[in-house]
């Protein structure tokens, strides 16, 4: 049982009403959405500092873009490619943290862009991309949701798992979903038996706990009957499900981070912190499939950003001698830090063939 700080009263109180509005147990994917975007309460839609570099800007993380430039300029290589390949000439991109991303791309691609359009749910965010946006005026807009018909490329870096996902537990003899419960002005996790289950049939031990991913697989699906000709590339922590499922993650991935400090107490301190799950990267690709796209490529970011040319990068900011910079952009791509545990997929659908740059080496779509 975890006490809600009083802070977070007001949201906590949101929570307990759902609860005894559903006969007193709710699924963990609902309290997820209530805790990370309940308007004005949840963790992306109040007010404060989320993305920064350091705990000591009131920040709780930081991601690839806010890191090293180069992730931008490189990615941007990729993406010119794809809309050349397809005619296009607009960027999409969900979830845009600081607007860091789509400062580096529109940089990078200049007028090659003639719309980049950004769909965050986060006011507080979206007042620091409109901030740091601003010289690219009316080329910039913000949405809050996909019109019926899109095109150009989609951009998804850290957005796949923070959607909601829903817990299951194995007590050794069945399958339970896992939900949160009142114990007076405190939460708690309670199972109920639950006709849900993996997509493996994998050897799972007793007091497994583990997620599927039933809303990011639907969000890809709309994305597919939205976009008529296009790419998308969604970038994130993750794993294809033989290795998602493995007996030994029996804990699952799910985890909280706040001041740069990660937690696996998804209860405690609602609203306050981040709360994630890895990305299951062969169930994204099969309901892209299954809805109408193509995959182009899957691999771990290092390749990704390798294939796309941050090799040269990384050498003329050894060769200038700019080492903070070349700390920076290697986070990116060592194998401890970022370069294996992230992964790129890339989707694509109504354009000619073509070999996409960013998977020319390394591609594991095979294992997906």
């Amino acid at each position: 049982m975890h006490d809600a700080r009083e802070g977070d009263s007001v949201l906590a109180g949101v929570i307990r009403r759902a609860i005894d509005a559903t006969g007193g147990w709710l699924p963990f994917d609902r309290f997820m959405a209530f805790a990370l975007y309940a308007p004005g309460l949840g963790y992306y839609a109040r007010t404060g500092t989320i993305l920064g570099p350091s705990p000591a800007d009131g920040s709780d993380f930081s991601t690839a873009p806010e890191m090293s430039a180069l992730f931008g300029t490189t990615l941007a290589r990729q993406v010119r490619q794809v809309l050349d390949a397809t005619g296009t000439e607009e960027l999409w991109e969900f979830g845009a943290g600081t607007g860091a991303l789509a400062e580096q791309l529109l940089q990078s691609l200049s007028e090659r862009v003639r719309r980049y359009t950004i769909v965050d749910v986060s006011g507080a965010l979206r007042a620091r991309q409109r901030e740091r946006l601003a010289p690219f005026g009316d080329r910039v807009q913000w949405v809050d949701a996909l019109p019926e018909s899109m095109y150009g490329v989609v951009i998804g870096n850290e957005v796949l798992d923070a959607i909601p996902v829903q817990l299951l537990h194995f007590d050794g003899a069945g399958w339970f979903e896992r939900g949160v419960v009142r114990a007076g002005e405190r939460f708690a996790f309670a199972d109920r038996p639950t006709v849900l289950r993996p997509p493996v049939d994998a050897p799972f031990v007793p007091d497994t706990t583990t997620e599927i991913h039933p809303q990011a697989e639907a969000l890809v699906r709309t994305l597919a009957d939205r976009l008529q000709c296009g790419a998308a590339f969604f970038i994130d922590y993750g794993f294809p499900d033989s290795e998602y499922y493995l007996p030994e993650r029996r804990g699952g991935t799910l985890m909280c981070h706040r001041g740069h400090r990660a937690d696996g107490d998804p209860l405690a301190d609602v609203g306050a912190k981040d709360i994630t799950a890895h990305v299951n990267f062969s169930g994204i690709a099969l309901a892209a499939q299954d809805a109408g796209f193509e995959v182009l490529g899957y691999t771990s970011q290092a390749h990704f950003l390798f294939n796309s040319g941050i090799g040269e990068a990384l050498e003329r900011a050894q060769s200038r001698g700019d080492w903070p910079a070349l700390a920076a952009a290697q986070r990116l791509v060592t194998e401890h830090e970022m370069g294996e545990l992230f992964k790129v997929l890339g989707l694509v659908k109504g354009a000619p063939a073509f070999e996409a740059l960013g998977f020319s080496a390394g591609d594991r779509s095979h294992r997906l």
